[in-house]
């Protein structure tokens, strides 16, 4: 089963996204921060990862820029 990271802070789109990613046989984690979606990601437990261009603590470049200085690829890419 594919694990896919999905960092959205507006509860009604992320719960909607992960029910879709559910019904099709993925196991999906969301969170609702820049810093949820890196500590995540570092991890190295997901396949893919989507990310909200407007998080509250910053966006999903931000996150993209992140994981690149740790050395870390970003799940999926």
């Amino acid at each position: 089963m594919s694990r896919i990271l999905i960092a959205e802070d507006e509860e009604r789109i992320a719960s909607f996204v992960r029910k879709g990613l559910v019904a099709n046989g993925f196991a999906a984690t969301v969170v609702g921060t820049a810093r949820e979606a890196v500590d995540h990601a570092l991890s190295g437990g997901f396949d893919l990862m989507g990310l909200d261009l407007g998080l509250p603590d910053g966006d999903g470049f931000a996150v993209l820029r992140r994981l690149r200085e740790t050395g870390s690829p970003p799940p999926g890419g």
